[in-house]
């Protein structure tokens, strides 16, 4: 034993080489703020030995490190800027330590080595990975950039062009890629990761491998010239600025900051990163986004916590219906693991499930991510049929048949004669009540909703509905199925629409009075997409979603909602309708749309749209960007505000992760409840205020009033 700390142990593991073996207590490795100082400590002390001719860095578990610990870190940002740069120094002062040691070090990658874990493996000499290592650097997707040397070291060692991709968009990198751009200098089996490192260590330290060059070229400015320079960090930050619209601070100050550090030497580049990975903490982009982290981990954590109370097996699962859910549905859970059957009445149904199966899967073999082994063995998991009898095998069956109560209802009622005991049934509905469903069941304990949000394979978020019968063991059931599923479950009580519909309706029941009176539908698109930040204004996401079933379901949330959702007397989605035009799925609705040379539809401004709505108004009238705003987003919070105070959701966490994931809230806002932090829940009452005329939809609630006197927050400022 040469040290050892509550993190890692040193010991000689052959002849003079040296392995320093991370050990941090729980499931993964994570770089605390006593681990860093640990090994700062260590370092310096290895240094002065003179025993020591190699050094090769491990992981006792199954990977390597995972990043920095972000709920010990968080509250460090709020310390005054000054002070962060001292913070973030002295932990890079870490990593200059570890590139500066006297002899070649090396780092063997198992699994994931990302963010600082990344940033370690880079001040190393030498990094060998196993097949199935992910390295990256996703700090830019908490709004936040490398901090501990990973805009200095990366590009010097990849390359510009290279290590700006790899930072801005966050992404992890398999070894096969990162080794094909020279981040890792070799890609082993597993069980020969530690002997592949000592042999490369010993060539290094027999001279054949030149490892002080190595260190050197990541110490020196970049080998580019200035015109390479220029048409590089132009394009870069073209590519960046288009795709964030100005709404993520991150990437774009990490371009800047290897661009103003091209021709630095690392301490003079170590001090540049350090100022501005200070600023970029301080901003507001950088609090919604770690929340969004934070939140994520919340409701991960409750929904394991639910999984592990189910006394319910899943070993085989049911889809009801072959349609556009129901075969993502069933592409999902075979995909995922859990064999599925999917039961249709129409056999062109079934070879279209399994057609768009294949078509995924097929698509996964071509980019190399998938065996084709793999992929017969997972369309192997799904048995299409169209024999009642079949589906009694399951123990979780997902109905996803016609958006019709009366037909759900005849449905599951004949499910639940035919199904064994103990059978879990769950409805993939999207706004009809389960209650109203359950009564056709004869034991509505044992049902549930599991709302799919499309397309299926894409989107991250399954709300489970609790409806007033449904038993906690159901619920339970329910959830450890969505995360088998590798979905992020959310648990809502039952009500028209559950919460990401209610909510969703009267943002478009505001954007729809705003065309009424002859605002352009095209301009409110603008500015919620590059203003607000919204992926698709309210238009193009209602042709998305399709006019059709968006007028089905305002009928629904009429009933459920009569005071506030009423159909509007003069209302564009219902002339889209009646026109036939439904958007995306027939190439008509508020805009046309034709394939790209992709295959990708692409929508185009279309003159009979803007006929049919001229109707509607007198004459086009004009609105500032934030009256815009204002008037699609108040009815919305303000729902979000109802349902938490309702108990429709339990947590301010739980509604911005499912707005986030489900229908794309900005990230960089962190969600409604982020949202209304930021700008003050009595500066939101105030603008509501403002527009109470138009209509119950933008009428706050008493008790509303009364949080925002009382000053009241969603967040505490570490997230949480």
């Amino acid at each position: 034993m040469i040290f050892q700390s509550d993190s890692f142990v040193v010991s000689f593991i052959k002849d003079q080489i040296a392995e320093f073996k991370f050990t941090v207590p729980g499931s993964v490795n994570k770089l605390s703020q006593q681990t860093l100082s640990d090994c700062h400590q260590a370092i310096k002390e290895l240094a002065q030995r003179d025993d020591i001719k190699g050094m090769v860095f491990t992981s006792d578990k199954d990977h390597f490190i995972v990043g920095a610990d972000i709920f010990e870190f968080l509250p460090t940002f709020q310390r005054p800027e000054e002070e962060l740069v001292g913070w973030i120094k002295t932990a890079t002062d870490v990593f200059d330590a570890l590139e500066d040691l006297p002899f070649p070090t090396l780092s063997a990658i198992n699994g994931m080595a990302l963010g600082g874990g990344c940033e370690w493996v880079l001040a190393t000499d030498f990094r060998v990975a196993s097949e199935t290592a992910k390295i990256g650097l996703p700090e830019t997707k908490l709004g936040i950039m490398p901090g501990f040397g990973g805009t200095v070291r990366l590009p010097r060692l990849i390359g510009a062009d290279n290590a700006m991709t790899w930072i801005t968009t966050g992404q992890e990198n398999r070894a096969n890629d990162a080794l094909k751009v020279g981040a890792v200098d070799a890609v082993v089996a597993a069980d020969k990761l530690l002997g592949a490192s000592i042999s490369m260590l010993e060539q290094a330290i027999a001279g054949k491998l030149d490892w002080q060059q190595r260190r050197a070229q990541k110490q020196a400015p970049l080998k580019m010239n200035k015109v390479e320079q220029g048409m590089s960090f132009a394009m870069a930050e073209g590519l960046v600025m288009g795709k964030t619209k100005g709404h993520y601070p991150a990437p774009v100050m990490a371009v800047k900051t290897i661009k103003a550090a091209a021709n630095m030497s690392r301490d003079e580049a170590m001090a540049l990163e350090n100022a501005n990975f200070a600023k970029l903490a301080k901003t507001k982009e950088a609090a919604a986004l770690t929340g969004i982290f934070l939140a994520d981990q919340y409701i991960k954590g409750k929904a394991k916590k639910l999984a592990k109370g189910s006394d319910t097996q899943i070993n085989q699962a049911a889809v009801l219906g072959a349609g556009i859910m129901g075969g993502g549905i069933a592409y999902q859970s075979a995909y995922k693991g859990t064999p599925i059957i999917m039961k249709d009445i129409n056999q062109g149904a079934l070879d279209l499930g399994m057609g768009e199966a294949a078509k995924l899967l097929g698509k996964k073999v071509q980019r190399g991510h998938m065996s084709m082994d793999k992929m017969v063995g997972v369309l192997g998991k799904i048995k299409p049929t169209l024999n009642d009898a079949d589906v009694q095998a399951a123990d979780i069956v997902v109905e996803a048949v016609v958006e019709n109560p009366n037909v759900k209802k005849a449905v599951l009622s004949d499910l639940e004669k035919s199904m064994p005991e103990g059978t879990v049934l769950t409805s993939n509905t999207s706004t009809i009540r389960i209650d109203e469903l359950a009564t056709a069941l004869e034991k509505p304990e044992k049902f549930c909703g599991m709302h799919f949000f499309n397309p299926v394979p894409r989107m991250p978020l399954v709300e489970i509905i609790r409806g007033e019968k449904t038993s906690q063991e159901t619920v339970n059931a329910v959830v450890d199925y969505a995360l088998k599923l590798g979905k992020s479950p959310i648990v809502v009580n039952d009500c028209p629409g559950f919460f990401v519909n209610r909510v969703l309706f009267p943002y478009f029941a505001g954007f729809s009075k705003m065309v009424s009176e002859g605002v352009s539908f095209a301009k409110i698109d603008k500015v919620m997409e590059n203003v607000f930040g919204w992926p698709m204004g309210p238009a193009y996401l209602l042709d998305v979603v399709g006019i059709d079933t968006a007028f089905h379901c305002t009928g629904v949330m009429a009933d459920g909602f009569p005071e506030r959702m009423a159909r509007q007397e003069k209302d564009p989605v219902t002339i889209m309708a009646n026109a036939e035009r439904f958007g995306q799925k027939n190439g008509k609705g508020f805009y046309s749309y034709a394939p790209d040379r992709r295959g990708r539809l692409k929508k185009s401004s279309d003159a009979q749209a803007l006929e049919l709505i001229a109707p509607l108004f007198d004459g086009e009238q004009e609105l500032d960007k934030q009256e815009i705003i204002d008037r699609c987003m108040i009815p919305m919070i303000n729902e979000v505000l109802l349902c938490l105070q309702e108990n429709i959701v339990a947590s301010p966490q739980e509604a911005d992760m499912a707005l986030v994931y489900g229908i794309g809230f900005p990230p960089f806002r962190g969600g409604a409840f982020r949202y209304l932090d930021q700008i003050g829940l009595a500066n939101f009452v105030a603008a509501a205020d403002k527009y109470a005329h138009l209509g119950a939809i933008y009428q706050v609630s008493d008790e509303t009033r009364q949080w925002a006197e009382q000053g009241r927050v969603f967040y505490q400022v570490e997230g949480q």
